[in-house]
């Protein structure tokens, strides 16, 4: 017998709840438009469950990115992702109050299981969250298998992983696949948090995956991408898109699939009930984060690879607080763009919401030319399972030539320091914030500043009357 049912993806919301402007791209490079929020995604989920069997999948990076979201440790998200009506997730920057937190005080208010095939606990060995779950609606039944973000205890604060381990899950995938199939489910799922190079690399070695829902990298696929049997969507970020899928199956088939990524643009209603209690949500920081405490000219966005005019603003910040040779970031994919004109508060913490203290380093010159080869491996390795981006590392005072093609710790040709070839012996002054910007492996003597990030911006911003964003030309793809 035939079923017909939907299936909806969100993916990388970074807590961003509320209509925000997102980056897109066109001839000229960077335009902006006001997209997302829950109350839209209400709207347009509830209408798909009128019609049809609907099942509402969420990769993760949820509780996490906003003002609203860090403050509140997640919690005060939890009541909208409820309502939403998600019936399972995985995740990433969840972690970022702890594993114990997210799975203790965060998983036991949310209506649905966090998965995980790849989380263990460091003193046992076991699980730490569930593998799995069916889920059940109108006669189909649906495996949803869970893959957490692989990077958690490799490129994350020692926090984000305390007591507990991570693997890849491509040795585990095959045991779960057999167990599912054993309790006759309509369809597999995969729910996954490594990234979209890494599930076509993991779908093309295992089989046995129906549809494949990919988070993480931020990717914005306009079509599925097919591998063998499986099927592979990701949609974008910061709740400014949604994936569907509508599916016909039969004998445990698919036999007819069709995909629509969906942009939440402001034509689409928005749910009243949602937005209100979304409202409800800001409504206590809402005067604060409106302060307007500067200008710039032009667009301040996280939209390229090698470089962008938000962490360079972040940089210069930063650099203006520590007299350093040199400033590096991470290379973070969220935080929605800022349009010419008035910058927020809120804006502020959209472009680093951790507020970290600014820290700085004494490194060799030989230390930051292996920092960065170790980044440019993490980004664009041949290996899908070595990249472990974000984008590149943000950097300011330097210049580098490098060839993206090239292997492991030869990809940089030539590397800068002001006007000079760098010099391996040469101890270097460097601030940063947060040991994705410089991992305690690197340098020595380090040292948290009392002035944390968002006053680094504000005390920047008053030295400037119209801040200009630009590109410096840090890292040259040759």
């Amino acid at each position: 017998m035939k079923k017909e049912l939907s299936m909806i993806q969100i993916n990388d919301t970074h807590g961003y709840i509320a209509p925000h402007l997102d980056h897109f791209y066109n001839q000229e490079g960077i335009t902006l438009e006001k997209v997302g929020g829950f109350a839209r995604m209400q709207t347009i989920f509830d209408d798909l469950r009128e019609e049809r069997s609907t099942f509402i999948l969420d990769n993760g990076d949820t509780f996490h990115g906003t003002y609203e979201a860090v403050q509140s440790k997640g919690l005060n998200l939890i009541p909208l992702v409820n309502t939403l009506g998600i019936q399972a997730m995985t995740f990433h920057w969840d972690t970022a109050y702890g594993p114990a937190h997210l799975k203790e005080t965060i998983g036991k208010k949310l209506k649905y299981p966090i998965l995980a095939i790849n989380a263990y606990a460091e003193d046992t060995d076991e699980l730490y969250f569930e593998p799995y779950t069916i889920l059940k609606q109108d006669g189909i039944s649906i495996g949803v298998i869970g893959i957490a973000a692989t990077v958690i205890d490799k490129t994350m604060p020692a926090h984000f992983s305390e007591g507990v381990y991570f693997t890849l899950g491509n040795e585990e995938l095959p045991q779960y696949i057999t167990e599912l199939q054993d309790q006759d489910v309509d369809l597999i799922v995969v729910l996954s948090h490594l990234g979209f190079p890494q599930d076509v690399k993991m779908m093309k070695e295992i089989e046995g995956v129906d549809i494949c829902l990919s988070g993480h990298t931020h990717n914005r696929l306009a079509e599925p991408v097919q591998i063998g049997d499986t099927t592979i969507i990701q949609s974008g970020s910061q709740g400014s898109f949604i994936g569907r899928l509508d599916l016909t199956i039969e004998n445990k088939k698919i036999h007819a699939l069709d995909h629509s990524l969906i942009r939440l643009t402001e034509d689409i209603p928005e749910d009243s009930q949602m937005k209100e209690q979304v409202e409800q949500t800001m409504a206590s920081s809402k005067e604060k984060l409106e302060e307007i405490v500067g200008y710039t000219d032009g667009i301040l966005h996280r939209g390229w690879n090698t470089e962008s005019t938000m962490d360079n603003f972040l940089l210069e910040a930063i650099q203006q607080e520590t007299k350093s040779d040199l400033a590096f970031s991470n290379g973070w994919r969220y935080g929605a763009p800022i349009d010419a004109g008035p910058i927020t508060l809120r804006q502020l913490h959209q472009i680093i919401p951790v507020n970290p203290p600014v820290s700085t380093v004494k490194m060799t010159g030989r230390e930051i030319y292996e920092m960065l080869e170790e980044n440019l491996e993490r980004t664009y390795s041949a290996d899908p399972y070595q990249q472990m981006g974000g984008y590149v590392k943000r950097s300011l005072g330097l210049k580098v030539f490098f060839k993206a093609e090239n292997p492991k710790n030869h990809r940089i040709q030539k590397l800068l320091i002001g006007d000079e070839r760098i010099d391996k012996n040469k101890t270097y002054a460097v601030s940063y914030v947060t040991h994705q910007g410089v991992p305690e492996k690197y340098g020595k003597d380090h040292k948290n500043l009392e002035v944390h990030a968002i006053e680094a911006l504000q005390n920047f911003l008053k030295t400037q009357d119209v801040y200009h964003p630009q590109l410096f030309g840090t890292f040259e793809l040759i």
